[in-house]
């Protein structure tokens, strides 16, 4: 081979080099810009990692990377987190977990962030079979784990159980399904008022339509409970799966069950086809409980604004809870155009754990965890004080949650109504859709 043939062998080799380069550079995990800065602004000090973890495909894990990249925003804007005497910015790092539709695949992905992107913390989690994997590969490295997606006891329960083993992981949000299922049968109590007062219905039959997953399990054996003494009957209780495309059959058979209430208990996409088919076939039941779908997001749009008079219990809507809570809501709605479901309170956590690095003068975990523990912070969810197990402090004073109903594309409050002195501005009576009052007073 001639000088010019070598010459130009060598420059080809060279230019799918840097196309290999290239490709595997695009499988590597989405970060963040180290720094919120002036442009040209370079910052000294390395950024501190913070891995957002959630199944990204879907609204639950979408919004977490929403809430904590506007909280990760606001905190390099001023400066970043003050480790010492060092001020280091926030790098996040978009851990896609798969956890919806592949559990296996949420531990792979937190490893892989862990060994490979080099996170120094981990956020977010949202499957409950998922999360028990995820929390033990976190516990193995010894990462700081603030869950803000899953609500199963068991979780701060092995807080309890083995401290030193699981001592750093915390959930500041949601709820756990206890405290959950407290605040979903007040709001249950409240609709289930209302369909006495206007329906003229002595003792409602209530329909429990409950997605195939573990979180939900401590929530119907305590419906079964709660139901008698509260004036309800159990009109059945049915399980489609939560990526259910279709529940035409479960809603034909809660018509036929004579049921004036349904009690959704739903965190998947199964959540917002229930919406959309409830409103087309017209059942002739209120629809309340826990739906994720409905809690905000694009929930009016994909539904084609199917979905009126679905109420669900949620984390925080457009009422003033404390002071960051509308103006959260505001900026999330102005700047994604959605509104914000509770997995969003991601923003929350990103500065209680920024609070606690700084408290700590720097970022090993074992310093980590009693600055953590001692956490009093007025979140947009409420006022978050971990319990001695690592879990959301419940109860008037703390977080209690908020039922929520669409009313023409709108996001309304309806309780706390006054309950235990709770009552927000913008709080509205519950309606029952016309189609039900029809039914029932025909």
């Amino acid at each position: 081979m001639n000088r010019i043939g070598l010459h130009r062998v060598m420059i080809l080799f060279l230019i799918l080099l840097l196309a290999a380069g290239s490709a595997l550079g695009g499988c590597a995990a989405q970060t963040t810009p180290p720094a919120s800065q002036s442009p040209g602004q370079v910052s000294k000090a390395p950024p501190l990692k913070i891995g957002i973890a959630g199944p990204m495909a879907f609204v639950m894990g979408d919004h977490m990377w929403k809430g904590a990249e506007m909280a990760a925003e606001k905190i390099n804007a001023a400066g970043g987190i003050k480790v010492g005497a060092q001020s280091r910015p926030i790098q996040l790092v978009k851990v896609d977990t798969n956890e919806v539709l592949n559990v296996p695949d949420a531990s792979s992905a937190v490893e892989r962030a862990i060994t490979q992107d080099k996170i120094d913390f981990l956020l977010g989690g949202f499957r409950t079979e998922a999360v028990l994997g995820m929390q033990d590969v976190a516990a193995d490295y010894k990462k700081i784990f603030i869950a803000t997606g899953v609500g199963h006891p068991q979780l701060t329960q092995r807080v309890k159980d083995k401290y030193d083993t699981y001592k750093y992981f915390f959930r500041s949000n949601p709820m756990n399904s206890g405290d959950m299922a407290k605040a979903t049968f007040l709001i249950l109590n409240e609709v289930a008022t209302v369909v006495r007062e206007d329906l003229g219905i002595k003792k409602p039959k209530v329909a429990i339509l409950a997605e195939s997953a573990v979180w939900v399990e401590p929530l119907i054996a305590a419906a079964q409970k709660q139901f008698p003494g509260m004036g309800l009957d159990l009109a059945g209780v049915w399980r489609p799966s939560a990526n259910a495309t279709d529940v035409t059959a479960e809603l034909t058979a809660i018509r036929g069950s004579g049921a004036s209430i349904i009690f959704t208990i739903m965190s998947g996409p199964v959540g917002g086809i229930f919406a959309r088919q409830y409103e087309e076939l017209e059942i002739p039941a209120v629809a309340t409980g826990i739906n994720v779908d409905a809690q905000g997001g694009k929930f009016w749009k994909t539904t084609g604004g199917k979905g009126n008079y679905v109420s669900t219990m949620n984390i925080f809507g457009r009422a003033a809870i404390t002071p960051k809570t509308v103006p959260f809501y505001d900026e999330f709605q102005k700047r994604y155009g959605e509104i914000p479901v509770y997995s969003a309170a991601t923003y929350d956590a990103v500065f209680i754990l920024a609070e606690a690095i700084e408290k700590a003068g720097g970022i090993d975990a074992n310093e980590l965890v009693p600055k953590l523990e001692q956490t009093d912070f007025s979140a947009i969810t409420g006022r978050l004080v971990f319990t001695p197990q690592h879990d959301v402090t419940w109860g008037p004073g703390y977080v209690v949650g908020l039922g929520t109903q669409w009313l023409n594309g709108e996001l309304k409050v309806f309780w706390p109504n006054g309950w235990q002195g709770l009552k927000y501005d913008g709080t509205v009576r519950l309606v029952i859709p016309p189609w039900v009052v029809k039914h029932w007073k025909k």
